[in-house]
């Protein structure tokens, strides 16, 4: 007996639609690595996230271990450290073996400029649980950050990063195509206008005028191609319709939201963070208010994305 089936319950092809992510297999790949001599690493996901035991982050960082930590990183996009009772000066000196460091004026400040201080009580919520890249306002977003966590609610606050180059392979290949070429404006304005002191956020304008970034940036080490927009600081696409943008770059925020793509870290007291800010998003989650979260932030200044490069030259 044959039955006639509706054409509202026939089955859908396997598309993305135009405002969601579609159910199924994803595509989940990460660049390994050689075998590390000095630490142990556990991963927390298929693509992102390790934790790496067996340092000591009060300790000076050797060529050795330096280059282990760098391939490691590059492997897992995040690294996690537990039990590590260290200062601020030597999370700076840790942070240092990967660069110059660099500062934010629109963050409070630790005990030096180049440490960011976020103190989230009742009376100062947290405003960070957006999925964002830190500081693509500017021309050359940072490298990668290390945050330590001094003070940890009793419940809650756990922060979430996503791996953006897998975002970008699981994208339908016309979106893919239709992507790959195209800039994107970031501005620092939408991540702290909520917040901030307008008279601060008009001091900076002109240091900090919007720039632009390539929607798909290529990574200067691993070469691969990575999503590089996020809902905090990117608000149009050059030479696009702006509804039109705004579509695109609603579908392209989305993608940080896929559980495949993402790993989940817990803190502790004097647990650390050191993360690839050039292949990931991150989301501080805000579950925890009114209780006290204070964490202390060091980021390491990059270079600036392209879109495309001729690695090892």
């Amino acid at each position: 007996m044959s039955v006639d089936i509706p054409a509202r319950i026939q089955l859908r092809e396997a598309v993305t639609p135009d405002g969601g992510i579609v159910e199924g297999p994803r595509v989940l790949h990460r660049v390994e690595s050689e075998p590390c001599e000095l630490f142990r690493i556990r991963p927390l996901g298929r693509v992102i996230g390790a934790e790496i035991d067996g340092i000591d982050l009060r300790e000076p960082v050797t060529p050795q271990l330096r280059e282990e930590l760098n391939r490691a990183l590059l492997e897992w996009k995040v690294l996690f450290f537990r039990d590590q009772d260290i200062t601020s000066a030597q999370q700076r000196a840790f942070a240092a073996n990967w660069g110059e460091l660099e500062t934010n004026p629109f963050i409070p400040k630790g005990d030096d400029d180049a440490v960011t201080r976020f103190e989230r009580t009742a009376a100062m919520p947290g405003y960070e649980n957006i999925w964002h890249v830190d500081v693509t306002w500017r021309p050359s977003p940072a490298l990668g950050s290390v945050l330590r966590l001094i003070e940890v609610p009793p419940v809650g606050g756990d922060t979430l990063w996503a791996d953006m180059a897998a975002a970008y392979d699981n994208l339908p290949a016309d979106v893919r195509a239709r992507i790959d070429g195209l800039t994107a404006v970031h501005d620092y304005l939408p991540g702290f206008d909520r917040f901030s002191d307008p008279a601060l956020l008009a001091r900076w304008q002109d240091e900090f005028p919007p720039v632009e970034h390539p929607v798909v940036r290529t990574h200067p080490e691993t070469g691969r191609r990575t999503l590089f927009v996020n809902q905090a600081f990117t608000t149009h696409i050059v030479g696009m319709d702006r509804d039109e943008s705004d579509r695109l770059l609603r579908y392209l925020f989305l993608q940080a939201h896929t559980p495949e793509f993402q790993v989940r870290f817990s803190w502790r007291p004097n647990s650390v963070a050191f993360w690839d800010n050039r292949a990931t998003q991150h989301y501080a989650v805000n579950d925890y208010h009114p209780h006290v979260r204070i964490a202390e932030r060091v980021a390491i200044a990059g270079d600036r994305p392209m879109a495309t490069l001729s690695l090892g030259t």
